[in-house]
Formats: C-alpha cells, sequence, structure tokens
C-alpha cells in the first residue's frame, strides 16, 4: 500500500524548480512514496481554472510549466494517481490514458463537478451513466477510473436518498471505483466509518485529513469554527477510519488540505502528519 501527498497542497512551494526540487525531497525525507497529480497543475491552466480552485480555497500555484517527470524521477517519488476532470477525460481518453501511464500510474480520478446540482436524481444518473463510459474507456485502456467525493454528494436527491447512494448503485463496479474523502463527509455531518464499510472493496484509496480547531484560550463564543488538521491533531477517529480501510483493501492514502496549516506551511503541515502515519505503522515496506 502506498502513502502520498495530493499535489493541491504543495500548489503554493512548487512555483519554480528550485522550490519544487526541495520540497520533494521534503516529501520524500517525512516517509512519503509520493504525490497524486493533478492534470490542471502539470500544465499551464487557464484564468478561469486558477479562479475556479481559488475559490474553492485550493491555491494552484505556478508550477505548470515544470517538467514533473524528471521531478518526480530526480526525488525517487512514486505517482499514485492522477486527477483529471470528466470532461477532458471524454473528449481526449487516449491523451489522458498516455499521460498517467507516462507517470506509471493505472488510476485516474475524477475531482467532483463544478456547477452541477447533486440534488437532481436525473443529473446524478446521467453523472454515473458518463462515469461508467469514461471508466470503460479506461479499462480497455489498462487503466481504473476512480471518483472522488466532497460534501456535496451528500444532499439528498431522491426521497430518503443522497446523490452519493445513486452514484454507488448506477455505477459498474467493474469500472468505477472511489477515492473515498472521508474529511469532507465528515465536515457534511455524515458517518464517514459507515460509508467507507458500504463502499467496501470499491473503495480503491483514501483521502485523509483531520477536523479540529487550533483556537487557544478564551472564547468569545461557546462555538469554535472547525478546520482542517494534521492528522492526530484533531477530532476524526483516524486510528478507526483506518482500520475500515486497511479491511476494503486500499492500494494508497493520500493526505490533501488546502489551508490552515501549522505555520501557514504545507511542507510543516505534510511532515507534522507524516508522524501519525509512522505511528500507525503506515510508512512500513
Amino acid at each position: 500500500m502506498k502513502t502520498g501527498v495530493q499535489q493541491i497542497m504543495l500548489g503554493t512551494v512548487t512555483g519554480n524548480e528550485a522550490q519544487a526540487q526541495k520540497t520533494l525531497r521534503r516529501v520524500k525525507a517525512a516517509g512519503y512514496d509520493g504525490l497524486e497529480l493533478n492534470r490542471f497543475m502539470i500544465h499551464p491552466s487557464s484564468l478561469m481554472v486558477r479562479m475556479m480552485t481559488r475559490a474553492a480555497g485550493m491555491p494552484t500555484g505556478n508550477g505548470g510549466k515544470l517538467d514533473w517527470h524528471k521531478l518526480i524521477k530526480e526525488a525517487e517519488l512514486e505517482v499514485i494517481s492522477l486527477h483529471a476532470d470528466l470532461g477532458s477525460l471524454e473528449r481526449e481518453p487516449e491523451a489522458v490514458a498516455e499521460e498517467a501511464k507516462s507517470f506509471g500510474t493505472d488510476k485516474v480520478v475524477i475531482t467532483g463537478m463544478y456547477r452541477f446540482d447533486y440534488s437532481d436524481p436525473a443529473a446524478v444518473k446521467e453523472l454515473a451513466k458518463r462515469l461508467n463510459q469514461a471508466g470503460e474507456k479506461l479499462k480497455s485502456e489498462g487503466l481504473a477510473l476512480l471518483y472522488h467525493n466532497h460534501n456535496v454528494e451528500l444532499l439528498p436527491a431522491a426521497p430518503g436518498k443522497r446523490a452519493y447512494e445513486i452514484l454507488l448503485e448506477e455505477t459498474d463496479p467493474a469500472l468505477v471505483g472511489f477515492e473515498f474523502d472521508s474529511y469532507w463527509f465528515t465536515d457534511g455531518g455524515a458517518n464517514a466509518g459507515e460509508w467507507m464499510k458500504r463502499l467496501g472493496s470499491r473503495m480503491k484509496l483514501w483521502h485523509i485529513n483531520d477536523r479540529g480547531t487550533r483556537m487557544k484560550g478564551a472564547a468569545m463564543t461557546p462555538i469554535l469554527k472547525a478546520d482542517s488538521m494534521e492528522l492526530g491533531t484533531g477530532n476524526m477517529d483516524l486510528k478507526g477510519l483506518k482500520e475500515i480501510a486497511l479491511r476494503n483493501g486500499i492500494d494508497g492514502i493520500v493526505l490533501e488540505s488546502h489551508k490552515n496549516w501549522i505555520d501557514k506551511d504545507p511542507v510543516k503541515s505534510l511532515e507534522l502528519s507524516a508522524r501519525w502515519f509512522a505511528g500507525e505503522g503506515l510508512f512500513e515496506k
């Protein structure tokens, strides 16, 4: 099982080649096996894409002109998966497949849909159909398609049924797997562990983060704002979730946070989270 860091976490510290080399060396030294790449971060991206990702709290940085094949090889890291948008995968499946294979990964992950109504059951069923079709194309190339959730999939899309349930029921297990993000479902008020049990062997990758607060001292109100936290410093039952993930037979665990890093430093943050990985025996080969 591989461990890695989502590239979005490194956007602000991979702006040029020297900075990227230093950052990736620290990722390797911390104990991680590799990275999970985003297509929109390994190519020059449009202003619209940069604006949309920044609005979502995910700074992409300026690494789109760098040679990521070279950087990853020099750092002796691996690529766990490649994130792509569904539109690109539908328009140019061969190009996406070839890029994934060029990085040595067999997994392509759909990262969720922008401007999409997850409360519309017809739209969600159509999305499932599109995922099946994309998954079939990738399977013919020897690759697997995974779907990555956020919290929006928890919206009720039919009486007594959430959008995520429809995606589970309407996608073909032979064509579509899942990269489950336990932070976002916890953020949405769901029991992440129960959903992981429901996914079972369809859960191929685990996106991991912790959730809590850094506030200390006397509070202005009895309500504190929760945010992402380094692993083991928040309130999520990560140990319990880990046991479920391992029983599911996952292929990898990927750390991802977009903000609220200790000392506002994403590299310090991933290094602190690495202590949890090590303490749980997840860096052992």
